[in-house]
């Protein structure tokens, strides 16, 4: 995958690398030239300058003088008399022979001399100095000209890593804010004065394409909710026509038939209707949530399909656990049309799947601050391999009994959802049936009445 960050840090960091070598180079190459021009400048200066009583005496192999520093340097002073003769020249040093006026280059024992020479008034002198003592000291001076180089190439590399980090930050700070959106959030993305230039044309293409989607997806959820509210009247005046058909005798035919007829259209209507419920819960963008009574909904709903339980044989019923006392209201942080909305479609949903004499329980409970509920049925369960695909929508299992849509559990997955608490299914252990849990409500306080 190409990256950005590392090409431009690549190439930064190899084209200052290159560009340091090549100026060290240089650097290094004017310096050794400009000390041998520098060496050069000391011999014929030390020629110029020696005092004409350096030969006095006599004698041929004098010692040397102080010359101070010069002797650091290996400088030997060789000086003929107007006759030609030798009459001076250091102790222990080789006997180099009269050159020419003027700088050359000499070898003598298998080492190289620099020598300079000059004709004075009634003598001749020539200073000599070791080509490696110079190239020693040439070397030594050109690294000493090296180390500002040496520390500013990790100054700059450093600057460089900064600058390109501080460069590309932007586009990490868009990323995360698109990676923590919610996924029904396609507001347009807010451009300011902290975003840079060459990134703005990116933001307004984002914010063009998320107009686009939330225009898409807003006519979707139009179509749907639009579609099950038009079908859903024709739907409850077929069945009633059906019904006074069936009383009066206008209609004719088996008792079965008529059954099963009446059965498509409730279950049409029972379609239509959770379609209705779930395009108006994928149009709730945003949740309000305020202190509810998790109780009170809950004693609604088994009141609410008390009656439909009865005439399956089913026994329906509400159990508190751990409860601070008998008027513990369960109060949570939640949206209410929606809370009831999910009890509603749980409960139905397990009545629907119990065979006549079975049980259904909505038991609420607390824990660590937090207020949970369960659906416990008593009905087949649901095969393992079944269980993580049941809240897709219109999925209804093989072994699966009465006359769903294979909606309810998508709706209490997508209400669940927008209230960030977690929905769960396990097969009872040790017994037949489903529970179906929710944990995670934030308690809170009940103002005013439940």
């Amino acid at each position: 995958m190409t990256s950005i960050r590392r090409w431009l840090l690549g190439w930064l960091i190899f084209g200052l690398a290159a560009a340091s070598l090549v100026a060290a180079y240089g650097i290094f190459h004017t310096a050794r030239v400009e000390a041998g021009e520098l060496f050069d400048y000391e011999l014929r200066t030390v020629a110029l300058s020696l005092p004409s009583g350096v030969a006095s005496g006599g004698s041929r192999e004098s010692q040397t003088p102080d010359f101070g520093d010069l002797a650091d340097d290996r400088i030997v002073i060789d000086i003929w008399n107007r006759a030609g003769e030798l009459i001076y020249h250091p102790a222990q040093s080789p006997v180099l022979p009269r050159l020419a006026p003027g700088f050359d280059t000499v070898e003598r024992g298998g080492a190289h001399w620099r020598t300079f020479g000059v004709q004075q008034a009634g003598r001749y002198v020539q200073v000599a100095q070791p080509v490696s003592v110079r190239e020693d000291l040439a070397l030594q001076l050109a690294l000493h000209t090296l180390w500002p180089l040496a520390i500013l190439v990790p100054i700059t590399i450093v600057l460089v890593l900064l600058v390109v980090a501080r460069g590309l930050a932007p586009i990490g700070s868009l990323s995360r804010t698109l990676s923590t959106r919610s996924i029904d959030s396609l507001e347009p993305l807010r451009l300011d004065g902290s975003v840079p230039v060459e990134i703005r044309p990116l933001v307004e293409a984002l914010n063009d394409l998320l107009q686009r989607l939330s225009t898409a997806t807003h006519a979707q959820r139009t179509f749907i909710a639009d579609a099950a509210h038009e079908l859903r009247s024709p739907l409850a005046a077929l069945k009633l026509q059906i019904q006074a058909a069936s009383r009066d005798g206008s209609l004719k035919g088996e008792g079965q038939t008529l059954e099963r007829v009446e059965g498509r259209v409730n279950r049409m209507i029972h379609l239509v209707q959770q379609l209705l419920t779930l395009a108006r819960e994928d149009a709730h963008l945003l949740t309000t949530m305020v202190p509810m009574s998790l109780r009170r909904t809950a004693e609604q709903v088994v009141g609410d399909l008390s009656l439909v339980a009865e005439t399956r044989s089913i026994d329906l019923g509400l159990e508190c656990e751990a409860s601070a006392d008998a008027s513990d209201a369960y109060t949570v942080l939640a949206e209410p049309h929606g809370m009831s909305v999910l009890l509603n479609n749980l409960v139905n949903n397990a009545i629907r799947h119990t065979p006549p004499g079975g049980r259904v329980d909505v038991v609420l409970r607390r824990s660590a601050g937090h207020v949970g509920l369960d659906v416990v049925d008593t009905g087949p369960g649901i095969p393992e391999s079944e269980i993580e695909r049941v809240f897709d929508r219109f999925y209804r299992g093989e072994e699966a009994r009465g006359e769903g849509s294979g909606l309810g559990l998508a709706i209490v997955s997508r209400i669940a959802g927008r209230h960030r608490v977690e929905l769960s299914l396990r097969n009872n252990v040790g017994a037949t049936g489903l529970t179906v849990s929710l944990s995670g409500f934030t308690a809170g306080e009940v103002t005013g009445s439940a």
